[in-house]
């Protein structure tokens, strides 16, 4: 776990570790795709594709947003 940029380690395990583990693949994940796809934005032609990849990042952010703060609720018990 990151706190500040600094590594830090957890005394005490999570409840549900397989969960945790998949909520942070879950943000790296969907992070990575919204660059990818934020960077894919100007270099599109058509307005009606850059929609459709300006809808796909906010469904991303919306996911992300969910994992964080199901991560944050884990790690917090």
């Amino acid at each position: 776990m990151f706190y500040r940029g600094i590594m830090v380690e957890r005394f005490l395990p999570s409840d549900d570790p397989v969960l945790e583990e998949v909520l942070i693949w879950t943000i790296e994940r969907d992070s990575l795709d919204m660059r990818r796809l934020l960077e894919w934005i100007p270099s599109v032609n058509s307005i009606r594709e850059r929609m459709v990849l300006l809808e796909r990042v906010r469904l991303l952010s919306e996911e992300l947003d969910s994992a964080m703060n199901r991560l944050s609720e884990l790690q917090s018990r």
